[in-house]
C-alpha cells in the first residue's frame, strides 16, 4: 500500500513539472510566447497612432491644396510664405523686438 501511494505522488510531480515546464516554454521561450504578442500588440497600437496621425495630416494637405487652386489664394501663398513679388514692387519687412529682452 506505501509502495502505490509513493508511486502515485511521484506521477503527480512529474505531470506538475511537465506542465510547468510547457507552461514556462509557452509563455517565455517559444516564438509565440506572450512576450513577443505583447512587443507586437504594442508596436500595432504605435502605427495606429502614426496612421491616423498621417490621414490627419493627408486631409489637411487636401483642404491646402484645394485652396491653391485658384491664381488669387496661389499669390497669396506664395507671397506669405516665400516672400515672392510682383514686378515694380518694393516689399518692407518689418519686425518688432520683444519687450522681454
Amino acid at each position: 500500500m506505501g509502495l502505490k501511494k509513493f508511486l502515485f505522488k511521484i506521477r503527480k510531480q512529474i505531470y506538475l513539472v511537465t506542465f510547468l515546464i510547457f507552461l514556462i516554454w509557452m509563455l517565455f521561450l517559444d516564438t509565440h510566447s506572450m512576450k513577443i504578442h505583447m512587443e507586437l500588440n504594442e508596436e500595432i497600437n504605435e502605427l495606429e497612432i502614426e496612421k491616423k496621425e498621417l490621414k490627419d495630416l493627408i486631409i489637411k494637405d487636401k483642404s491646402n491644396i484645394n485652396q491653391l487652386k485658384t491664381i488669387d489664394s496661389l499669390e497669396r501663398f506664395a507671397r506669405e510664405k516665400y516672400g515672392h513679388k510682383r514686378e515694380e514692387e518694393t516689399i518692407f519687412y518689418i519686425e518688432f523686438e520683444d519687450s522681454i529682452n
